[in-house]
Formats: C-alpha cells, sequence, structure tokens
C-alpha cells in the first residue's frame, strides 16, 4: 500500500515502524527521494531492487544517523574516513570503503565494499 504523508511525529513513528516490519519507506534526501529499508534486514533490502527493478549486483547505500555505528558496517574505518566523516558528514557525501563479515551480498551487490553515509535532511 501506498502512502504520502506529512512528516508529523507520529508519521514519522508509522514510518520507522514499517521499516521494523520489513516495508519499505519513500524519504526525502538533501539531493533525491530514497527508498530505503532497514538495512539489517536482507529480505527488506530485497524489496528495493523487487520495486526498483534494480539489477542485483548494483550496491545499495546504507543510511546512518551517525558515523559512531560505521564499525558495525565497515570492516576497518581508516583515519582517513574518519576525517572525511568529522569534515562532511552530516551531509550529501558518501564513503565506500571494505565491508564488514556481517554485511550481506544483497546490500553490497556481492561486492566486497559498502556504501556509507549520514545524511543531513531530518527525514533521512
Amino acid at each position: 500500500m501506498v502512502r504520502i504523508v506529512r512528516a508529523t511525529q507520529v508519521e514519522i513513528e508509522s514510518a520507522v515502524q514499517a521499516l521494523r516490519d520489513g516495508e519499505l519507506v519513500a524519504f526525502a534526501t538533501e539531493t533525491v527521494y530514497g527508498l530505503g529499508a532497514n538495512a539489517q534486514n536482507p529480505a527488506a533490502v530485497a524489496k528495493i531492487f523487487e520495486a526498483k527493478g534494480r539489477p542485483p549486483n548494483h550496491p545499495v547505500i546504507v543510511h546512518l544517523d551517525s558515523p559512531r555505528f560505521l564499525h558495525r558496517w565497515v570492516r576497518e574505518v581508516p583515519e582517513v574516513a574518519m576525517r572525511l566523516a568529522e569534515r562532511f558528514w552530516p551531509g550529501p557525501f558518501t564513503m565506500v570503503m571494505p565491508r564488514a563479515a556481517n554485511v550481506h551480498d544483497v546490500i553490497t551487490g556481492g561486492q566486497d565494499t559498502i556504501a556509507i553515509r549520514v545524511p543531513a535532511h531530518p527525514m533521512a
């Protein structure tokens, strides 16, 4: 079911619950609208590929609310990446780094790297 809603607190909570339930949510970023899923749920991420007709070898970008969660997604965070994060995050800047062992192939398109972004837009 598709619903377009204003970003009231109730609707934000509804979107969060939809993500927890494995559903997709469209949201704004600083640059584009995105289609998002819970990145910790491979079946939910697979729905993005299905909905968009996206080839499975085209990775998605994982959005985090803070660089403090990088260690959950990235095998090793280089010092230069932390300096870049301090300078450009939050904001429309994506870094590609070696993925952590626990990251599912559906997110990375089977590649050894992962794309990470910390958007500045409050809805992202």
